[in-house]
């Protein structure tokens, strides 16, 4: 096979222009014949087009390629009402906007917005004419709920363990009653209170050395609710150690958190098998969860990553999908728990991969990077990354790393030019978007 000599020629010789129908994800539906996951990443938590993009490739996953669950970096609990949204559960929510309000904490864009609404009536449709036991799901991979997890243990035990709901309360009950969880790390961490670690633990293997006891009930409804039940357990866990670790002795929380959505991950392919399932999964979160982080300078920091993790323990059973932009506008805030912005994405810089695909004159492509592209774009370059914060005026320092793409995913989908995530419930400013030559 013809090996393109530079990394502008790799892409122009082998990238496939997007025409915006769904035939543009053909190839990548065929990459996925095998895969037991498949990760779909974003350059950014606030850009239209990728949620759009995950969401037309992920329904042909499931329609065409036997996908049975989406796990998304959302929290637990509050994806699991989702969940039961798309299951059609006779005791869930009766429309998609109402099944998305348990996600609050910010940045509340992230998941309550126009294209994860029209993913979950589409999905919601599509299960209602399967058996229960088919019905592809909707789950959280992340941590931060830890009051609300726990919450949602002592109401799954209330009705059917009375005497370990109450025991459930006490331990809890350590996590403090002031209910900020930032706040009970800090102290927890300085000796200012006791730490809530054992209780919590004892909590889990409880639960979890109960499970058929639980489980005595016959039923898929009894399976789903212990599943839910222990792995809100699991989050309480890990929440607590992250939450206290922000504090104490150093650990890094990136590595926490990236490893409790691995064991999220793959907790919940065998639940989906367990359940008469495929346990095949398709993920959407940030192209920093999702891209091996071995291929970027987070892993000089010693830092890993979901893909990675991911990578590790199945090899070529995963399919990272990585998505770049080169400018537009995002929904971005300025600050942490600030106000949704409709921010101007800057052009990217000339030391970065945007910037050469965007030299390439392809506005929108997708490039497998395995074969004759994988040796040309080795080549180490910058790599932009918007979360839910976008500071323009430190961009190098706070958006951008190094990175070798081929290594980083096994294949990306790039759009010169690419438009903000809207809200559901917008606010009126942010209808007037930033424009270019205000933006300096």
């Amino acid at each position: 096979m013809h090996t393109p000599a530079t990394p502008f020629l790799a892409v122009r010789e082998l990238a496939q222009r997007l025409d915006d129908n769904d035939s543009d994800y053909d190839d990548l539906l065929e990459m996925a014949r095998d895969r037991k996951f498949v990760l779909l990443g974003e350059a950014s938590h606030g850009t239209q087009d990728f949620y759009r993009m995950r969401a037309r490739i992920t329904r042909r996953l499931i329609a065409e390629g036997g996908f049975d669950a989406v796990a998304i970096e959302g929290d637990w609990p509050d994806t699991w009402r989702v969940n039961r949204f798309v299951q059609g559960e006779g005791e869930g929510d009766a429309d998609a906007n109402t099944a998305l309000d348990d996600f609050q904490r910010f940045p509340t864009w992230m998941w309550r917005n126009r294209e994860m609404r029209d993913f979950i009536v589409w999905l919601r449709a599509h299960n209602a004419s399967l058996p229960v036991e088919e019905r592809v799901g909707v789950y959280g991979l992340d941590l931060y709920s830890m009051y609300q997890s726990a919450d949602a243990v002592i109401r799954y035990l209330d009705p059917i363990d009375p005497e370990q709901a109450a025991l459930a309360r006490r331990r809890y009950a350590a996590l403090d009653h002031v209910r900020e969880p930032q706040a009970y790390g800090y102290a927890a961490a300085v000796g200012a209170r006791p730490d809530a670690r054992e209780g919590v633990v004892a909590q889990l293997l409880r639960l979890r050395a109960d499970a058929l006891l639980h489980l005595s009930q016959d039923g898929l409804a009894a399976f789903d609710a212990q599943f839910f039940a222990q792995q809100n357990a699991e989050v309480v866990v890990d929440a607590e150690n992250y939450y206290r670790s922000m504090f104490g002795r150093r650990l890094n929380t990136w590595n926490l958190r990236d490893a409790h959505m691995h064991r999220t991950l793959s907790a919940l392919a065998r639940y989906r098998v367990r359940r008469g399932g495929h346990g095949r999964v398709v993920v959407w979160a940030h192209n920093s969860h999702l891209g091996d982080a071995r291929a970027t300078e987070s892993h000089t920091r010693g830092e890993w990553n979901l893909g990675q993790l991911v990578r590790e323990t199945v090899g070529a059973e995963a399919l990272l999908i990585g998505f770049t932009t080169y400018t537009g506008y995002v929904s971005a805030a300025s600050q942490w728990d600030g106000e949704v912005e409709h921010k101007w994405v800057r052009p990217a810089r000339h030391d970065s991969y945007e910037y050469l695909f965007h030299s390439t004159g392809l506005d929108r492509f997708f490039l497998p990077l395995a074969g004759a592209a994988e040796e040309p774009l080795r080549e180490a370059l910058l790599e932009r990354a918007i979360g839910v914060i976008y500071l323009p005026r430190t961009e190098r320092e706070s958006h951008y790393f190094w990175a070798s793409i081929s290594n980083q995913f096994d294949a990306v989908f790039h759009l010169d030019e690419t438009s903000a995530l809207e809200p559901i419930e917008a606010p009126a400013h942010w209808h007037r978007r930033e424009e270019p030559e205000q933006a300096n």
